[in-house]
């Protein structure tokens, strides 16, 4: 775009080294829109007991950031927070110093809560994008299920608060969209995809000698990658097995589950994997497996359509909008290991030409996701537009 450079400002609960969906969407907006000339400033937890302004580097990208001070979470391997009243006091001095054109947060829990009411009485531009999803917290809670419903609801009634004092808001997905507009009673809500930058995937078209499924992600429970494994079951040996990328807290209960069913020879758990890795696991993998039933996008499955992978995934909440169950993929019933299996054998034991087929349309439909076009759509709610 030909206007002038903005100074946008974006708030994080979770911004890398943190992996995960919000993380990676928020490093690769703000590596996108540097490059296009705007300045932009984070503001997000410090990943340790180091706090202030520092510049950090992604992908390349000289990147300004004011990390918080900031408390680890008891019960999780690394996630950390900042507390909101620590955040709105720091947000002052932050916005006074920095004076954006706008602040983006990514989400209305502690940095943006603090964030928004700062920069509300200072009369900035607010542009808050959705990432959360109740399932994806509750099972770090030690509370019972009623206790957790009392909790979530507690959130939205906060979340609401938040979001009247916001010029704009987005998530993902229209699904996406219509949800947190019933969550915090408010219209007009943008769908924007996360995006991604189609040209870093190297898609093989063709069926593969040794099939493999994949799953990337976080490997926490929510994620329900055990419908996987017991999916595997289903296969005899030398037919297919599974790689799982990422790291998490459900590891060991899966590995536990792997041994028990006697497939563990066919279950590889490679960890957090670098990015050369990543693109290289994309690109061998046979079928691509998405078993959450909370996800707003899930930028790992794009990243699969984008490598040419076909798709199975659970028909739940924001996947139906990138797996056309029949055309690049197949959808399941969540939980109907039966479903998931027969989904995969499908994609397996599919001729030579309609697996390219699965290949061409998971490429086709990943194209409306390329990056560009989200930061343009950004840079136009940023100015009003």
């Amino acid at each position: 775009m030909t206007s002038s450079p903005l100074t946008i400002l974006i708030g994080a609960d979770t911004f890398p080294p943190d992996v995960n969906g919000a993380a990676k969407f928020a490093e690769r907006l703000t590596v996108g829109l540097i490059g296009r000339g705007h300045r932009v400033v984070i503001v997000a937890p410090s990943p340790d007991e180091k706090f202030g302004k520092r510049i950090e580097v992604y992908d390349g990208r000289e990147v300004e950031v004011y990390r918080l001070r900031s408390w680890k979470w008891f019960n999780h391997p690394w996630a950390r927070f900042a507390l909101p009243w620590e955040v709105r006091r720091d947000a002052r001095a932050i916005l006074e110093e920095v004076r954006p054109d706008v602040v983006h947060i990514q989400s209305h829990i502690n940095v943006g809560w603090g964030l928004t009411r700062e920069a509300h009485d200072q009369g900035i531009r607010i542009v808050a994008t959705n990432h959360f999803m109740p399932e994806n917290a509750a099972q770090f809670l030690p509370l019972p299920q009623f206790g957790v419903d009392w909790l979530i609801r507690r959130l939205w009634a906060v979340a609401r608060k938040t979001y009247a004092m916001v010029d704009e808001a987005t998530t993902p997905t229209r699904k996406a969209a219509d949800y947190l507009e019933r969550a915090v009673k408010r219209s007009g809500v943008h769908a924007i995809s996360c995006g991604l930058d189609i040209s870093n995937y190297r898609p093989i078209m063709g069926k593969r000698n040794d099939p493999y499924a994949l799953f990337l992600g976080r490997v926490e429970q929510e994620k329900h990658i055990d419908e996987l494994l017991y999916a595997l079951t289903r296969f005899p040996d030398g037919s297919l097995r599974v790689v799982i990328a990422g790291s998490g807290d459900d590891r060991g209960r899966l590995e536990k589950i792997a041994r028990d069913r006697g497939i563990a020879h066919r279950v590889e758990f490679r960890g957090h994997v670098d990015d050369e890795t990543l693109r290289t696991l994309l690109s061998e993998a046979a079928v691509f497996v998405m078993p959450s039933i909370a996800e707003l996008q899930s930028i790992a499955t794009m990243e699969a359509m984008a490598s040419g992978l076909p798709v199975v995934a659970a028909n739940a909440m924001a996947l139906p909008h990138l797996v056309h169950d029949g055309d690049n993929g197949f959808l399941y019933e969540p939980r109907d290991i039966t479903g998931l299996a027969g989904s995969i054998a499908r994609i397996l034991d599919s001729s030579e030409s309609e697996y390219q087929a699965f290949q061409r349309e998971s490429l086709a439909i990943v194209a409306d996701h390329d990056i560009n076009n989200t930061l343009d759509r950004f840079e136009q709610i940023y100015r009003g537009n």
